[in-house]
């Protein structure tokens, strides 16, 4: 059973209206923009206790293959956490939904196998401190599976990715940032990189300032 590690509000995100809107694009975008394919590459091949961060309307939960025992999953927000409730009881593997913050994770120390976190980093308060906890939270050697979006494209680009997240793009998107780095963030929290690919999404189409993706795997050092 999840156990608190601080004092985390319920709630501890509230954006009921992008949450609606998410769950709706979210859903669309597993055929139209592959990520259907994507969450077939990210999850393959994991195995016992596994915690999701950011788990949004449970859309990964299909995609966890057999050999992993059980699925902590952490969401913050309300509308989306009872979707994944909902998504949680289609599953063929144990999911157990918990609300809670990326910041400080309502669980024991060093008690999972391999963590997942997928276009989270992007909106999470404060990216070390969450990166801190996801070390915590694993075992000495354990695996992290991350897809994430951030920085990417030419000059213009980047100027229009901070541009953005200066501006309207946080409080449109659920505190969603563009130009953030997930790589060079996890490598700054002391998880050694493993395979990465750096990838478009859409992978044919137009390319938008959210296009800029990779997936890859890290761990968490057998000795700190």
């Amino acid at each position: 059973m999840p156990l608190r590690s601080g004092k985390v509000p319920r709630d501890a995100v509230h954006h009921p209206l992008f949450a609606r809107y998410y769950a709706r694009i979210s859903v669309t975008a597993e055929t139209r923009l592959g990520m259907g394919r994507v969450r077939e590459r990210l999850l393959g091949g994991l195995s016992g206790r596994v915690i999701e961060i950011g788990a949004g309307n449970g859309l990964n939960f299909a995609h966890y293959p057999g050999t992993v025992s059980e699925i902590v999953a952490i969401e913050p927000e309300r509308r989306l956490r009872q979707l994944a409730v909902e998504a949680a009881l289609r599953a063929e593997v144990p999911v157990d939904v918990v609300p809670g913050a990326a910041e400080a994770l309502p669980v024991k120390s060093e008690g999972f196998d391999a963590a997942v976190v997928s276009l989270v980093l992007c909106s999470v308060r404060d990216v070390p401190r969450a990166l801190g906890e996801l070390r915590r939270v694993l075992r000495p050697g354990g695996e992290v599976r991350f897809f994430e979006h951030g920085r990417g494209g030419g000059r213009a680009m980047t100027l229009t990715q901070r541009a953005l997240d200066r501006t309207v793009w946080p409080v449109l998107n659920g505190g969603c940032h563009l130009s953030r780095e997930p790589v060079r963030a996890l490598r700054d929290a002391g998880f050694e990189l493993g395979p990465y690919r750096r990838m478009m999404l859409p992978e044919q189409g137009p390319v938008l300032p959210t296009s800029y993706c990779v997936l890859g795997t890290a761990w968490r050092p057998v000795t700190t």
